[in-house]
């Protein structure tokens, strides 16, 4: 039983390390604290700006279903991801947001307006 499971570790293992260069693709230049979005990630969701803590970077939205977290529409306050995201925000703000847990924190990060 241990040689068996033994060859299935090393099996997994070696899929974990072949797989990407099977796929083409080359995680090389990957970094792990990158939060720009592939396409997959794209969707994002409607919200209007209710508040803004520029100092602590934090912004309250007033949004819609966030699915990627399981999270029913709300009003709650997130951290924006890029400090660049605050001046350009006023309260009142229709924008459409992307959220994301970022090392354990709900991040803002993909904000635009809406057209």
């Amino acid at each position: 039983m241990k040689i068996c499971f033994h060859a299935v570790a090393v099996s997994c293992a070696m899929a974990i390390v072949v797989m990407p260069a099977l796929a083409g693709g080359d995680i090389s230049g990957m970094n792990p604290r990158d939060t720009t979005m592939s396409a997959p990630d794209t969707k994002v969701t409607d919200a209007e700006v209710k508040h803004i803590d520029a100092a602590r970077r934090l912004v309250t939205l007033k949004h819609g279903a966030l699915d990627n977290l399981g999270m029913p529409p709300m009003t709650m306050t997130f951290k924006a991801g890029d400090a660049a995201m605050i001046p350009p925000l006023h309260v009142g703000d229709k924008v459409r947001v992307r959220v994301e847990n970022v090392d354990g924190t709900l991040t803002i990060v993909k904000l635009a307006r809406r057209q």
